[in-house]
């Protein structure tokens, strides 16, 4: 994580605010170094020399945060739990706010992600405002025949996260294939979303993605305070009679109980995702998702889709740890 510090004179030189400006959009806002040279009007190779200067000026601050051996002992446990190939875990920030969170869960996945994807890949997406907080930690090379897909609907009204914005920005970031599913979160009828599956385009969406070779997704909690409900997605009643029904996870847009069964409710024939049971056939599935009131959600969907890479939090961890004894 970066912070950008301004000296205390009030004014500055051109050049010393150009390169702060190439600081912050490098390491805050998750462009390339192409990308910011673009931005300024100036060559990567003075965005490299710039990006150098503001560290050793120390005007960009780059720090670890305590506790990682803490980390390392709970992510080896996960693994052992829950049969991962491997866990990550972030120290919880301290105020242990959601948003916080999100950052930091997101950042560590980007990490991830910029090791990891490879040429020739078709990489599958969900999005949330952790997905979209990974993007500040993504910058991999530019990378050959790669397709990055979509993998349910959006929504009208954007509050928070633009799931067309992440999948666009994460697919330019690698220079890959972009496809969108342009559709509605819910439609409203099972008539209606086969009619957009079949005859709006929507089939090549679902091809892809019987076929990936990654596939990367969030999940949410269901309570009062839920996500789902903040931000407009679903009616407190549809969120009452979700959780009586025993709901506990909305994993994109799925909602599932404590053993990662679909709840029985209209809402599951009606919304536009690809079918878990698909996406568990991807070569390499990764769940990001973080804080302790979402353990449960977590370990839900790893019951119903797998899990190779798991990326939370300590607290998170610490839950998902009790919930299996």
């Amino acid at each position: 994580m970066a912070r950008l510090r301004r000296d205390s004179q009030s004014t500055q030189s051109e050049a010393s605010s150009q390169r702060l400006r190439a600081a912050w959009l490098y390491y805050n806002q998750g462009l390339t170094q192409k990308d910011v040279a673009e931005k300024l009007g100036i060559s990567r190779s003075t965005v490299i020399r710039m990006l150098d200067e503001a560290l050793k000026r120390s005007e960009v601050q780059i720090w670890i945060a305590d506790g990682i051996d803490d980390c390392v002992e709970l992510a080896v446990k996960l693994e052992k739990a829950y049969g991962l190939d491997e866990a990550v875990v972030v120290p919880t920030p301290r105020d242990q706010e959601a948003a916080s969170i999100a950052r930091a869960v997101g950042l560590a996945l980007g990490q991830f992600l910029t090791e990891v994807i490879t040429d020739n890949a078709t990489i599958g997406v969900g999005w949330g405002r952790t997905m979209t907080a990974s993007l500040a930690g993504f910058r991999p090379p530019r990378r050959e025949n790669c397709k990055v897909v979509s993998l349910l609907g959006g929504v009208v009204a954007v509050h928070q996260t633009n799931p067309l914005d992440y999948t666009w920005r994460l697919a330019s970031q690698l220079g890959a294939e972009c496809y969108m599913f342009l559709a509605p979160l819910l439609v409203d009828s099972i008539a209606t979303k086969r009619a957009l599956i079949e005859q709006c385009g929507l089939k090549t969406i679902y091809d892809l993605a019987e076929n990936l070779d990654l596939a990367v997704v969030s999940c949410g909690d269901i309570r009062p305070q839920s996500t789902s409900l903040s931000e407009g997605f679903i009616s407190r009643q549809t969120l009452e009679e979700l959780i009586e029904a025993g709901c506990v996870c909305d994993t994109m847009f799925n909602f599932l109980d404590a053993d990662g069964r679909t709840i029985n409710h209209p809402i599951n024939e009606t919304v536009m995702s690809v079918d878990l049971d698909t996406l568990k056939k991807a070569k390499h599935i990764v769940i990001a998702s973080g804080g302790a009131h979402r353990a449960p959600a977590i370990r839900a969907t790893i019951k119903r889709i797998g899990c190779n890479t798991l990326i939370t939090d300590e607290a998170a961890a610490r839950e998902m740890l009790g919930l299996v004894g």
